[in-house]
């Protein structure tokens, strides 16, 4: 049954104690940016790192005893997994996780932290959704569905409550959407109490699974793409979800990795917020937008802050790149003394800093007699990087550009 307003504020009476309510303020960053008003709804700061632990303790604390002397059971790559395990260890029941193969090691390690089973099954979510339903029938345990779940639903919804509280004069909220439960939540709060405002799902370009469902009107299987929003990569969205998007969503946008990575860095850089790929999807679009209503009041949902320590660094370098201040070039020398220390002399003239030094003279491209550098470099801004470029040429020096 599709979950009402009544459903959001017995679930927040649940939620009372056991979860945060997060901050919303407002960033002057991205509001001058994009020229309106921006607030950030920040879940990262949630319990367990994102929204999940929201539906996940509403649906738990609403089992039987009967259900509860058996235990609970869910499918997840990350987060839903975290939110269930939390809250089972918050109402002394079992529960084991079944994730992907592939999955995270330091996710699987939070996991286990709550107290959680978990078993590594599958190559992808679908495969776990499976082997999770197999071994509920199996042990009699209760799934707890990532999404499609009208107490999860219910749960994610009081997020909604607290926008409307704490910004009662808001006009669009954007929300990342994987299978559609926070967006879903969200929706039927915000909408039941201010109908006017909008609100706009965002999903990754390589899974736009409700969009295509809407727009066709009927659920979709769409073919799997590659997003590092590994949150919102769902090829499907729920039955219960899509119809209660096909009512309360106004719309949902599409975005692509190199907009996310590029929020993620500004978000660290400039908010000191570190937020996962998927969580930064509904900031990336409003960043990539230039065609937003100026002075409305616009709140981007970041749903999480679970990203793995090494992808977190890629993210650095990249969003580096992205903005012109890092760039990695190839140059070929003369091997002989004092020939790098020529342009490395010239480079710290232009105030270039130089990250990383790699000298090659053993590659089948190295002609004999010569030394190929490569040089990672950091700099100001593109203006910047143009500078040391033409450096480079009026000197003579044979480069490429890498990255």
């Amino acid at each position: 049954m599709v979950p009402t307003i009544e459903d959001v504020f017995r679930a927040r009476d649940l939620l009372d104690g056991s979860v945060r309510r997060t901050p919303l303020q407002k960033s002057h960053t991205f509001s001058k940016l994009t020229g309106t008003n921006i607030f950030l709804k920040l879940e990262s700061l949630q319990k367990t790192g994102s929204f999940k632990v929201r539906g996940a303790l509403a649906k738990v604390s609403l089992l039987s005893e009967e259900q509860k002397k058996y235990g609970v059971i869910a499918a997840s790559a990350g987060n839903h997994a975290q939110g269930v395990a939390y809250a089972a260890s918050r109402n002394n029941i079992s529960c084991t996780i079944i994730m992907p193969q592939d999955a995270s090691p330091a996710k699987v390690a939070a996991t286990k932290s709550y107290g959680a089973k978990v078993i590594l099954q599958g190559s992808g979510y679908e495969e776990a959704w499976i082997a999770a339903q197999e071994i509920a029938n199996k042990e009699n345990r209760t799934i707890i569905h990532a999404f499609d779940d009208a107490q999860v639903i219910a749960g994610q919804g009081t997020i909604g409550l607290e926008l409307l509280e704490d910004l009662p004069d808001l006009n669009q909220v954007y929300i990342p959407i994987g299978g559609g439960g926070l967006a879903a939540g969200t929706a039927i709060a915000i909408k039941s109490k201010k109908p006017h405002v909008r609100i706009i799902g965002v999903e990754s370009k390589a899974f736009p699974a409700m969009k295509e469902s809407l727009a066709k009107g009927s659920l979709q299987n769409i073919k799997a793409g590659y997003t590092i929003a590994d949150g919102i990569s769902v090829k499907s969205p729920g039955e219960l979800t899509y119809k209660i998007a096909s009512k309360y969503i106004d719309d949902v946008m599409l975005v692509d990795d190199s907009s996310i990575v590029k929020t993620m860095f500004l978000l660290m850089e400039r908010v000191k917020l570190v937020i996962e790929p998927s969580g930064a999807a509904s900031l990336a679009y409003l960043l990539s937008n230039t065609h937003l209503k100026k002075d409305e009041n616009i709140v981007s949902l970041l749903s999480g802050g679970n990203i793995d320590m090494y992808l977190l660094g890629q993210v650095v370098a990249k969003g580096l790149m992205h903005m012109g201040r890092m760039l990695k070039i190839f140059i070929q020398l003369p091997d002989k003394p004092g020939a790098l220390k020529t342009v490395v002399d010239g480079i710290a003239e232009l105030s270039v800093n130089i990250v990383e030094v790699e000298h090659d003279r053993l590659s089948a491209n190295i002609s004999a007699g010569t030394a190929g550098v490569y040089l990672s470099l950091e700099m100001e801004d593109e203006t910047h990087a143009e500078r040391l470029i033409e450096f480079l040429r009026i000197k003579g020096i044979q480069f490429r550009v890498v990255s």
